[in-house]
């Protein structure tokens, strides 16, 4: 098992990668001396795949136990959930000696996490990801929050957990096109370390497609510790962890104006070739670097479909979006890998071409 640790401002924290580690979580707690009052979400695909797995971490030394089966999708990332989470909190008496541990994607974790920021003014709570993307990305750093109207996570908060721990062995279950997702990010951390990761991440993708053991644990633990380095010089996202929004502007909106029927990491890979586009238009990125650079997202092209769309509403949404300042579009663009630029505002013409000629790709 190996420990990464995370040192935002606010605290720090371990999380444990490992195959067939959940076993140690009890262990894990008691070390921690965390409070003994559990209250443990589940999305619903992880219980009915892990159900003995998941009964085996509860133990006598456990003073209260209550496991709530969630049903997780981006409809259910949204106010009605947080309430009902509470209203179960409440109904079984947990108060601020409550310890919450969300089992599952990122979803999951985004709205578990939340409910543990609010419940009491804070509760403690442990992440525990069951996906890819989950694992390399969102279990990890603190964002926590819930999707309003038609903007995603505009509500929300930074709350980072006791600790993250990821059983590789959970992976074993996903679809394809959850591993698809997993990567979508994958990439965007490609696109953020250096020229040796892109490198290793191009090479070794048919890999990680398969989920060969090795290589997606090595994966994982790179992208957690690159992470964990953002999150260190910068847990707020005042600056730096902007970088961490790569390809995210875009994939946003496209999510919302197909109402969620592409997921997440899906769009971000989307997401991920119009920035690239941009980059170029906006005159960062040469052409023959734009070439270099697709290839990379463009090796999961038949893996994504695109509906028809309205590159208009998509752009109309994208103003909305939560990182915009003074109702202006900001986007992270980039030279290479590693080489990032922040707060790049673009002309609506650049944009809509960038838009055009990414998702033109996927459809």
């Amino acid at each position: 098992m190996k420990k990464i640790e995370v040192k935002a401002s606010s605290k720090s924290y371990p999380v444990y990668v490992g195959n067939n580690i959940l076993e140690q979580l009890p262990s894990l707690i008691e070390k921690q001396g965390l409070h003994k009052n559990v209250f443990i979400v589940v999305d619903e695909n992880v219980l009915g795949y892990h159900l003995k797995k998941i009964k085996n971490i509860i133990t006598e030394k456990m003073r209260k136990v209550v496991v709530v089966e969630f049903i997780a999708n981006e409809k259910s990332k949204s106010n009605k959930s947080v309430e009902e989470l509470y209203y179960c909190l409440i109904k079984n008496n947990f108060g601020r000696d409550t310890l919450i541990i969300a089992i599952g994607g990122g979803i999951t974790g985004d709205i578990v996490g939340f409910v543990a920021s609010t419940f009491s003014r804070g509760v403690q709570f442990i992440q525990v990801p069951t996906t890819l993307l989950a694992a390399v990305d969102s279990s990890v750093g603190g964002k926590t929050g819930i999707n309003y109207g038609k903007t995603k996570n505009l509500i929300g908060s930074f709350y980072q957990p006791e600790f993250v721990l990821t059983d590789t062995s959970f992976l074993k279950s996903l679809r394809e096109e959850e591993v698809v997702c997993g990567i979508g990010e994958i990439m965007k951390y490609a696109f953020l370390g250096d020229e040796k990761f892109y490198l290793t991440v191009s090479k070794e993708l048919k890999q990680i497609l398969k989920l060969n053991p090795q290589q997606t644990t090595k994966t994982i633990e790179a992208c957690v510790n690159m992470k964990a380095s953002v999150v260190h010089a910068d847990e707020m996202e005042s600056g730096l962890r902007k970088i961490l929004n790569l390809g995210h502007t875009f994939a946003h909106a496209i999510e919302v104006e197909q109402e969620h029927k592409i997921k997440h990491g899906q769009a971000v890979i989307v997401g991920l070739v119009c920035a690239l586009y941009l980059s170029h238009f906006k005159g960062i990125l040469s052409a023959e670097k734009l070439v270099e650079y697709l290839a990379l997202p463009l090796l999961l092209q038949d893996k994504i479909t695109i509906d028809k769309c309205n590159i208009e509403t998509i752009y109309k949404i994208m103003l909305r979006d939560k990182k915009g300042r003074e109702g202006k579009i900001k986007f992270v663009l980039l030279s290479s890998p590693g080489v990032l630029y922040l707060d790049v505002e673009a002309e609506k013409e650049l944009v809509i071409q960038s838009l055009e000629d990414g998702i033109c790709h996927f459809i």
